[in-house]
């Protein structure tokens, strides 16, 4: 979406928009379902559980952490990744509000 267009709607909205847009592709789910079952992971181990190149694991990483959804830490050569809680927060809080929003409506 162009600067103009986005500028048309909350701090909110693109914020959340960016979420799910960095979510929208499948690889990116399952690194965060892997990462979700271990405590942390290098880079490496991505690319063993996932059936992708690792420039390819790498530009997903990218995405998720320009997103906010993951975090690394650098350990030596290697960069540990976790889910950012704070992030996952914010998801679930706005999903939370549709959810209570949702509650009396009918269609």
């Amino acid at each position: 979406m162009g600067a103009s267009k986005s500028e048309s709607f909350s701090t909110e909205h693109n914020e959340m928009a960016s979420l799910f847009k960095a979510l929208s592709h499948p690889a990116r789910i399952a690194i965060v379902d892997y990462l979700l079952k271990v405590d942390t992971c290098i880079c490496g181990d991505i690319v063993n559980e996932l059936p992708l190149a690792q420039p390819t694991i790498s530009q997903h990483l990218k995405e998720l952490k320009n997103a906010n959804i993951i975090k690394g830490t650098i350990e030596g050569t290697a960069i540990c990744y976790c889910i950012n809680p704070d992030t996952i927060d914010k998801i679930e809080n706005h999903f939370g509000v549709i959810r209570h929003k949702l509650k009396n409506k009918c269609c």
